[in-house]
């Protein structure tokens, strides 16, 4: 038999492979709510740590069968990543479960002739389960892509950006699993009240020493059983994503545009810091993505966005010429910052889809700018790590545009670069890695409008 956990997983991770999805929205669905806590707990772990590792558990794999692993069936590569994973890095899983659990997998979804082969790998990988083989590859870029498991054209470029210290630190950060982050719904009910039924549940949590008003979970299981989760009382973002709100600094009666704004993360924090007061236009190009801002609004108790289809370009549909006193573009990137929940990334992206963003980033920004009202700010974010996507898109932008200067946001010394933009990092704080810049437009400036 095989358990619903690594069952589960090893359909999730063929998905993924095969259709290009996100983990974290397959590991949400209704599915996992049918598990027991322990086999969900166990179906996360090997999603996110089998892409976490991908490399490296190919490179064992190549090292105990003397067989390139892209050149062996899908279902057999599959089930000897899970069963290197549990063998390398779950001290509580029996080895005689990893391995026949996977050779369990492989008659199930694979080949008659492959089960033979994964019991053997596996057998030898148990008997000699602290070989090192990547310490013999000479170069280092080469070796950290593989003991770090990330791909090497990002390995080599993170070392020319940030230094190779940084890029070994960044690379060790992201292949662990990020703290749970919180924002308590103010808008729904007081703190006090929020943390009294969290802890009813057994669930405790404590202040972030890093941005106001984020929390993390130090202990307890956060589901959507949790009856503050049902009530609309938390809602779960990374301390970086909630760090945005506080840098456009919201006011109550402002009127605000957020482009790109789906799913809503930032949108409902906004309406919050509000306290739901002033006018929020939620624009996006994606009519399904922003229904979905429309029900977690909803469920937020957010009262003052009004989503719209609008990407940035043209007049902004049923609403009059107007400019905005904050307007936000959260714009479309790498995602580069997040690899440590969306590991699956890194194995897709290219140095191509890189420039190709920035392009895109360029163009939305320049929209962006034509509805900021004279005195208003355009704050420009990206939860990417590449300067190409943000350093270059704002100095481009600046170049061009003599009526913007940047402004240094009032947050803390550490998320501040020498230049006044903002950057977090995963190995320095703990955090996704966001960067954010904010532009105010001259005073003086003729309000032309869009």
């Amino acid at each position: 038999m095989i358990s619903p956990a690594r069952e589960l997983a090893f359909r999730i991770l063929r998905r993924v492979a095969a259709q290009g999805s996100r983990a974290t929205d397959l590991l949400a669905s209704s599915r996992l709510e049918r598990l027991s806590e322990r086999d969900r707990r166990l179906a996360y772990e090997l999603v996110l740590g089998v892409l976490r590792w991908q490399r490296l558990l190919d490179h064992l794999i190549a090292y105990y069968s003397r067989r390139q692993p892209e050149r062996l069936d899908e279902p057999i590569r599959l089930a000897l990543r899970l069963g290197l994973y549990q063998l390398r890095f779950l001290e509580r899983i029996p080895a005689y479960a990893a391995v026949s659990e996977a050779v369990a997998l492989v008659k199930q979804y694979g080949p008659a002739w492959g089960a033979g082969l994964v019991n053997a790998v596996l057998r030898r990988a148990a008997s000699a389960p602290d070989a090192r083989p990547w310490e013999k590859i000479a170069d280092p870029i080469e070796r950290a892509s593989v003991e770090w498991s990330h791909p090497v054209w990002l390995v080599q470029k993170w070392a020319r950006d940030f230094g190779m210290g940084e890029a070994l630190a960044l690379l060790r950060a992201n292949n662990h699993a990020p703290p749970l982050a919180i924002r308590l719904n103010l808008l729904a009910a007081p703190a006090e009240e929020i943390a009294r039924a969290l802890a009813r549940e057994g669930i405790e949590i404590e202040p972030s020493p890093h941005v106001s008003g984020a929390y993390h979970v130090r202990s307890g299981s956060l589901s959507p059983r949790v009856e503050a989760w049902r009530r609309g009382w938390i809602y779960i973002q990374d301390e970086a994503s909630q760090l945005i709100a506080h840098i456009v600094a919201p006011q109550p009666g402002m009127r605000i545009l957020e482009l790109c704004a789906a799913p809503g993360s930032k949108t409902t924090h906004l309406a919050a810091l509000m306290g739901n007061r002033g006018v929020i236009v939620a624009g996006d190009r994606s009519l399904s993505r922003l229904r979905h801002l429309t029900l977690l609004s909803e469920r937020l108790r957010v009262q003052i966005a009004h989503p719209i289809v609008f990407e940035g370009r043209g007049p902004l549909p049923l609403l009059p010429t107007t400019t905005f006193e904050r307007v936000l573009l959260d714009a479309p990137c790498s995602g580069t910052g997040t690899l440590r929940r969306h590991p699956e990334i890194k194995w897709r992206l290219t140095w191509g889809e890189i420039q190709r963003m920035a392009e895109q980033q360029k163009a939305l920004l320049e929209e962006a700018a034509r509805w900021v009202a004279p005195g208003g700010w355009l704050v420009y974010a990206t939860c990417s790590m590449e300067r190409e996507e943000n350093e270059d898109v704002i100095g481009a932008f600046l170049a061009s545009r003599c009526e913007f200067r940047p402004l240094v946001p009032p947050v803390a010394e550490p998320f501040r670069t020498e230049a006044g933009y903002i950057r977090t990092f995963p190995h320095r704080c703990g955090m996704d890695g966001f960067f954010a810049a904010v532009l105010e437009r001259n005073p003086d400036a003729a309000a032309k409008g869009p």
